[in-house]
């Protein structure tokens, strides 16, 4: 499961979907194991929509369009 943790006066918090808990058989009060590792979460394009978004990217006016859009 990937969360996201957020603040809480002075402690951080996690929120666990009912259907996880469900899913693994615990409810609150159980404890439970808890590991912590950074996550990198990039959007990627299905194979054929990537194919089409290299295409544009290589094409020369598309190139100019996102050199103004990067410098503005």
């Amino acid at each position: 499961m990937i969360a996201t943790i957020r603040k809480s006066g002075n402690s951080f918090v996690i929120t666990v979907p009912r259907e996880e808990m469900q899913r693994v058989g615990v409810k609150p009060g159980d404890h439970v194991l808890v590991e912590i590792r950074p996550v990198d979460i990039r959007p990627r394009l299905i194979p054929e929509l990537q194919r089409v978004a290299d295409e544009l990217v290589d094409r020369p006016e598309t190139a100019e369009a996102f050199a103004l859009l990067a410098d503005n």
